[in-house]
């Protein structure tokens, strides 16, 4: 328990933008709040939107001045700009950063322009952050790092421990049922986004099909919504190269996954970008040996288990498949070292540390917050009345300005 938690007069609270369900950091949002009302403090989550299973778990981000106080701490997930984001900085309380890392904006032009400024403004807006919050935690070290390279002081690492109760019921064959025989399957876990490169797996597939084993197929699993203009992009890049039994399977539930994981003979992962990628410790979980590209957050994520690969050489990732399909001993080695890493992942203290964390700030002199927009809470009342407008008439919100919009 918190050594403050006695007091019982502080409230820690979370705000993000949105809380998603059985993401990485849904989890680590719901995980926060059980060790926080486990230890005493009164603690809610205040989002922007919610997935409708998790609306009942939380508040909307405008209720939270009332709950505001300059004793309480204010733990603001920052993952991209956002207005629940902007109310934050405004309050009084103590804030906690804790960052989820933002894709570069570029990955997303000619894809999804809202998200090339969405992504852009979070970037710019992070760097405001440094005189705002107490402290400011990576869920993962690759991640404190890029916070210390932009100036944030003091800051720590927040391990991403995820559950794995979403993959520990009955599997669903339902349509995964038509993969089970004795070809092997490649897999890839991951919202069809260009940072992931899936066009780089592809290619390496078609390689491996093509010169090592024509019985063979590639299964790629993960919701498109907002992305539809990238998978036409993939489908014509299939199309392009003459690649064969390339399935790109949508979103799917947890019982499916779960199916997709006991199938997969190998699971592939060419992201140019991730914070942490979750996908790599299911496989970890499932059993399923890992090959993935060395950037950003990977290795970290990795921690020794799997293989780790440096080149986009499509032949010569291929053949590293090929050699993890063909050799049952290596394939065992491989799984017994990702066994390994998870274990020491999941002997990471999630609730000690963030306590621990917890206890350093309010054992911290106060800082004192930056001013804001002297009109900044008249901004918060019209943005308040143009969401009424635009929920409620919509033809009204379209005929505004640009600019007032």
């Amino acid at each position: 328990m918190g050594a403050a938690a006695a007091e019982m007069a502080v409230a820690i609270h979370q705000v993000l933008a949105t809380l998603g369900y059985g993401d990485a950091i849904g989890h680590e949002v719901l995980g926060i709040q059980r060790v926080l009302r486990h230890a005493g403090y009164d603690s809610e989550i205040f989002v922007q939107t919610a997935d409708p299973r998790h609306e009942d778990l939380t508040l909307d981000y405008r209720e939270l001045p009332d709950a505001s106080h300059p004793d309480n701490i204010l733990i603001h997930h920052f993952s991209i700009g956002s207005r629940a984001s902007r109310l934050a900085y405004a309050l009084p309380d103590r804030m906690v950063l804790i960052y989820h890392n933002i894709t570069p904006p570029e990955y997303f032009v000619d894809v999804n322009q809202e998200l090339v400024r969405l992504c852009f403004r979070g970037r710019r807006e992070l760097a405001l952050y440094k005189s705002r919050c107490d402290f400011a935690l990576g869920d993962s070290e690759y991640n404190r790092q890029e916070l210390e390279a932009l100036g944030f002081s003091p800051s720590g690492v927040l391990d991403v421990v995820p559950g794995f109760d979403h993959l520990r019921g009955p599997a669903d064959y339902a349509f995964a049922g038509a993969f089970d025989d004795d070809w092997v399957n490649v897999l890839f876990v991951g919202r069809v986004i260009p940072n992931k490169r899936f066009e780089d797996v592809i290619r390496a597939f078609h390689a491996y099909k093509t010169f090592f084993n024509p019985r063979s197929r590639l299964l790629l699993v993960g919701a498109h919504s907002g992305f539809e203009r990238y998978l036409t992009m993939l489908h014509e890049f299939i199309a392009r190269i003459g690649a064969r039994d390339v399935h790109l399977v949508g979103h799917v539930s947890n019982e499916e996954l779960t199916a997709y994981y006991e199938l997969a003979d190998v699971f592939v992962c060419a992201s140019e970008h991730e914070g942490f990628c979750v996908p790599l410790i299911e496989s970890f979980h499932m059993g399923v040996p890992v090959l993935a590209y060395a950037a950003t957050a990977v290795p970290v994520t990795m921690d020794g288990g799997g293989i780790l690969y440096t080149t986009k050489d499509p032949l010569y990732i291929a053949a590293l498949i090929n050699a993890v399909v063909d050799d049952r001993e290596l394939t065992d080695r491989i799984v017994e070292g990702q066994y390994a890493a998870l274990d020491r992942l999941e002997a990471k203290d999630f609730g000690g540390t963030l306590l621990r964390h917890i206890d350093a700030v309010l054992a911290a002199p106060r800082r004192v917050h930056p001013p804001v927009a002297f009109d900044f809470w008249d901004q918060v009342d019209r943005a308040e009345e143009l969401d009424e407008i635009k929920a409620h008439r919509p033809s009204a919100f379209l005929a505004l300005p640009l600019e007032q919009r």
